[in-house]
């Protein structure tokens, strides 16, 4: 497993999915500090700026100077999306 940027340890599949979940259903611009409140469980901060760049990288977020945003657009809105759109 290739090592991002001399991390030497990975973040669970579970913590990952967790993060994820919280940015999703927040839907607005969250602070770091806000997000480490909303997690259900504490997480270390090293591992929480790992999966933060993990998820920036893979273009799910937008990490900005006033915090963290989703942006990734799951398959099923895009459907929808495509279904409502007009064709040119």
């Amino acid at each position: 497993m290739a090592q991002i940027s001399g991390v030497k340890h990975s973040p669970t599949l579970n913590t990952l999915l967790m993060v994820e979940d919280v940015l999703k259903k927040q839907g607005e611009l969250t602070k770091i500090s806000k997000l480490k409140e909303l997690l259900p469980r504490k997480v270390m901060h090293s591992t929480l700026l790992t999966i933060l760049n993990y998820l920036q990288i893979s273009g799910k977020i937008v990490i900005g100077t006033k915090g963290v945003l989703w942006v990734f657009a799951e398959r099923k809105e895009l459907d929808d999306l495509i279904r409502r759109g007009i064709e040119l």
